[in-house]
């Protein structure tokens, strides 16, 4: 096994092993890595670079998961301090305060809510949709789909398609962190298992429901256990076509069980956005999700294989309840620039990865 014979594959369209994901994770001089996920990437996307001009409501962080999640800081037990929930009117007023802003996605999630109805969650859609019909909802990860279904005792399909009926367009792609049981086990045992995960986002492509992919890197994983986790999503693309886009997500340790970790660094992240690219040859996007990664890093891992930089986001709590001290909103001009730094070319694009060309001139940006 050789750099070489490696690039012909990745030229050529072949999928690569796990042998040489690993090979090239390893690789004590990264830079021809980097240089040929970069290659790959503008192979299929030019020198463009996507964002979305989005908002983040995360509904609530009550969850049944709150002592089961060692890497979270996010859920709260009810009447445990900076524990809240959102009634559907509060989170109206939200979307109608981010419509003014031309948002044309609503990214959504929350905790595994102890006590709402599934009707609450179709009733949110479905009130949204109609309010706001121009704005595609991309909402909740196949935990809470095994969530709700387990409230409504009903099955997964089920729940599915009464999400679509009422407005879902697309699953975010979280939950699943890393595959690897041995880690699950470590981290948050009584979590739907990676196989669930994995049925749950299959019945979502098959009725329809596009959905990304993420991994949560930085915490106690091997270099191999990411790479089977990027082989069994590959696996599922293949079979399905239905993920739009994968999001390495960083581990922040402030907050919660697993602080004494120091979180990913730099170059592992830098190393992170390259295989992905390299080994998901069946995934048109990989994204620098900002939030998590800070703007400096997410600019330069333009350069490493990424062509996606989310959005504006407008609100996130998630990562900032777990201490990150990146913004918590970006406008349209600051994301367009930051990619022009980057010698690239911004792209608005929708939840579906359709390009947005009605916006004349662009939101917050001055002729």
């Amino acid at each position: 096994m050789n750099f070489k014979t490696i690039t012909v594959k990745v030229r050529s369209g072949e999928s690569l092993s796990l042998e040489e994901g690993l090979f090239l994770f390893e690789a004590p001089d990264f830079e021809p890595v980097r240089a040929l996920a970069e290659e790959r990437c503008r192979a299929m996307h030019q020198e463009r670079v996507y964002y979305v001009v989005n908002q983040h409501i995360n509904y609530s962080n009550l969850c049944t998961l709150r002592k089961v999640c060692k890497f979270c800081s996010f859920a709260r037990l009810k009447k445990e301090e900076g524990s809240y929930e959102f009634t559907i009117p509060e989170i109206l007023e939200k979307v109608g305060q981010a419509d003014v802003f031309g948002v044309t996605e609503i990214h959504m999630v929350g905790g595994l809510h102890p006590t709402w109805p599934f009707s609450y969650y179709t009733d949110l859609l479905k009130a949204i949709h109609e309010k706001f019909p121009a704005i595609q909802l991309k909402c909740f990860t196949a935990v809470e789909i095994d969530h709700f279904a387990r409230m409504a005792r009903k099955s997964h399909e089920w729940v599915l398609a009464e999400l679509k009926e009422s407005g879902l367009k697309s699953l975010t792609g979280g939950g699943i962190e890393i595959m690897s049981q041995r880690v699950r086990d470590l981290i948050c045992k009584q979590k739907l298992s990676a196989e669930g995960w994995l049925k749950i986002v299959r019945a979502a492509h098959k009725i329809g429901i596009r959905s990304n992919a993420t991994i949560l890197f930085g915490h106690l994983e091997t270099k191999q256990e990411v790479l089977e986790h990027l082989i069994a999503l590959r696996n599922l693309q293949d079979e399905t076509g239905g993920f739009l886009s994968f999001i390495p997500l960083r581990f922040h340790p402030e907050g919660n069980a697993l602080s004494h970790l120091p979180g990913p660094s730099d170059d592992y992240t830098r190393r992170m956005i390259a295989i992905s690219r390299l080994m998901l040859d069946n995934f048109q996007h990989i994204k620098s999700y900002w939030i998590s990664m800070g703007v400096d890093l997410a600019r330069e891992c333009l350069h490493y294989g990424s062509n996606d930089l989310d959005g504006t986001v407008l609100e996130e709590r998630i990562y900032h309840m777990a201490g990150a001290e990146t913004p918590v909103e970006m406008a349209v001009a600051q994301i367009r620039q930051l990619i022009q730094s980057a010698g690239k070319i911004p792209i608005e694009r929708n939840a579906l990865y359709e390009m947005v060309t009605s916006r004349l001139p662009q939101l917050g940006e001055i002729a």
